[in-house]
């Protein structure tokens, strides 16, 4: 039996909830919600029933637009806090709107993380307007699996000499290098990095060089602080290697229409390893 294989699909100016929204093919967020410490009766419940917009991810959408141009509209409510019904009735019109509502002063903490970005060194020449394309969406067959898989980073450089760097902009708590390791673990960075590689691969967006995945992490507390990443060897090869199990068993859920949880049978559970050895010096 012949099967038909997708060609790779760049679509520029396709709307957030449109992308998000598909479920002809399956994206990072996706395939890290098959693992653990998700599964695959999980991920299926969440796409069948998608969650309402949380409110905490506002700030970071109003910096995304700021720091690359693309995003929702922003509405600026000029009260000190949502305590009072009138701030309420602003915020709730701005969603129904399809706007980022946000407080004056939230406003301009994220105008001042902009500047910030700007003003450094080397994230600001990454996000010079006109020297790329901000949430390009990429769709590609993935061959061993079949699995239609896609892909939206944050911004393309638009030249082609040179090696290929895919920027995605986070905003975080803490940027030092101990918060980010454990960020980029429990958050599961290093399956996007070898996944947003193999789409841009996939493309042929790449060249004739491997390209390059770079974070900008950023503090949302003053002086909003700046930390570059790229991810080492091992990392993207741990995260290739999830991303390869995930795509099996999205695969295979797809083709039996079983979505299994943990597991039908009984877990036979230690404690942690930290937790066992503190309790079994201090009491046995």
């Amino acid at each position: 039996m012949t099967t038909t294989v997708e060609a790779p699909q760049i679509v520029d100016g396709l709307p957030a909830d449109e992308y998000h929204a598909d479920r002809t093919s399956i994206s990072s967020s996706g395939l890290r919600a098959l693992l653990a410490p998700g599964c695959p009766a999980q991920f299926k419940y969440d796409r069948d029933n998608p969650p309402a917009p949380k409110k905490e991810f506002d700030l970071g959408n109003a910096a995304h637009l700021l720091v690359l141009g693309e995003g929702p509209e922003l509405e600026v409510v000029d009260y000190p806090d949502w305590r009072k019904k009138d701030a309420q009735d602003q915020r709730d019109a701005a969603y129904a709107e399809g706007k980022v509502p946000l407080l004056a002063k939230d406003h301009d903490m994220v105008q001042a993380m902009a500047d910030a970005i700007r003003q450094h060194p080397i994230a600001g020449s990454l996000f010079t307007p006109g020297t790329g394309i901000a949430e390009r969406s990429i769709y590609w067959t993935e061959p061993a699996t079949g699995v239609r898989c896609r892909v939206r980073p944050d911004w393309l450089p638009t030249r082609t000499d040179g090696r290929l760097i895919v920027v995605d902009y986070k905003t975080c708590r803490a940027a030092d290098a101990d918060a980010l390791q454990k960020s980029v673990y429990e958050r599961g960075y290093h399956q996007q990095a070898a996944f947003y590689v193999d789409g841009v691969k996939a493309a042929g967006l790449a060249g004739d060089f491997e390209p390059a995945f770079l974070f900008v992490f950023q503090t949302k507390t003053a002086p909003h602080l700046v930390h570059l990443v790229e991810l080492d060897l091992p990392a993207l090869a741990i995260g290739g290697a999830r991303n390869r199990r995930a795509l099996e068993t999205y695969a295979e859920c797809e083709r039996t229409g079983i979505w299994p949880g943990f597991n039908d049978r009984i877990t036979y559970l230690p404690l942690p390893a930290w937790a066992e050895k503190r309790d079994q010096e201090e009491y046995l």
